[in-house]
């Protein structure tokens, strides 16, 4: 009989500032502990919130942008240089903004621009937000985020429909396993190269998956169909680094054994 094919890594995503577009990468640096290098190591701030960069503490995703209530995020492009902290977005075929998110300077280039160009559809001023070592991740931990690839023909099928696996804003995009076995792996170890990763989390889809992220359309109901056709509206794993290493793209993604007691 003839082995299956072992899972492999088909994607891998980082998202600078939250809610704004993914960057991919060929290769990633995983450490215990933390997310991929400058995942939502920012967050732009819509409205006073609260947020102590001295003391950072999670908030919920409404005090930022974000996908799920401002889908006209999904029509920028956006590009994080780590070298000199430079967030470029495009808008339209054209650069809009540019700023070092290091300086006050840089920050308030991009504040004006969200500021002036979308003044009718923030609740309050914008402001770029960031802390040493803080992730406005949509949990409280740091975590990788895992969409396996067959679980989203899935739900194609549910919404008839093709479905972008970028809705899903995963960090590790995953081909190979069947449909819903990453459920599965929850507590589990995957091995990645050197790398070590434990599922901790299923992830709780809201409205942000039903936006385009070509279009900026909100043109599916995702978390509906899931909802009435498996009685969950959950797609995709989080997993917490416990041993590092660097990944690529191509790389297999393999269970370990649980220990025997």
């Amino acid at each position: 009989m003839r082995a299956p094919t072992p899972a492999r890594i088909a994607g891998i995503y980082r998202y600078p500032v939250k809610g704004l577009s993914p960057e991919q990468l060929g290769r990633a640096a995983l450490k215990p502990g933390e997310t991929l290098t400058a995942d939502r190591r920012y967050a732009i701030e819509n409205g006073p919130s609260g947020f102590d960069p001295a003391a950072p503490n999670w908030l919920p995703k409404p005090h930022f942008l974000m996908l799920m209530r401002d889908e006209w995020l999904a029509g920028l492009r956006t590009r994080f240089d780590d070298a000199s902290n430079v967030l470029s977005i495009d808008h339209g075929g054209r650069i809009v903004a540019e700023g070092d998110l290091g300086t006050a300077e840089g920050r308030q280039a991009i504040e004006t621009f969200f500021a002036t160009t979308f003044a009718g559809q923030i609740k309050g001023p914008p402001k770029v937000l960031t802390s040493p070592g803080h992730s406005f991740s949509d949990v409280a931990r740091k975590v990788v985020s895992i969409i396996n690839l067959a679980s989203v023909r899935a739900v194609e099928t549910m919404v008839g429909a093709p479905v972008d696996p970028l809705r899903f804003r995963a960090n590790l995009y995953v081909e190979g396993w069947p449909a819903w076995h990453e459920f599965d792996l929850l507590d589990r170890t995957l091995a990645i190269g050197e790398a070590r990763i434990k599922v901790v989390k299923r992830i709780v889809r809201c409205a942000a998956v039903n936006v385009d992220p070509d279009t900026a359309a909100r043109d599916l109901a995702i978390p509906q169909a899931l909802m009435r056709r498996l009685g969950h509206a959950d797609c995709g794993i989080y997993a917490e680094v416990i041993a590092g290493g660097i990944i690529g793209a191509g790389e297999t993604i393999a269970a370990e054994q649980a220990e025997l007691l």
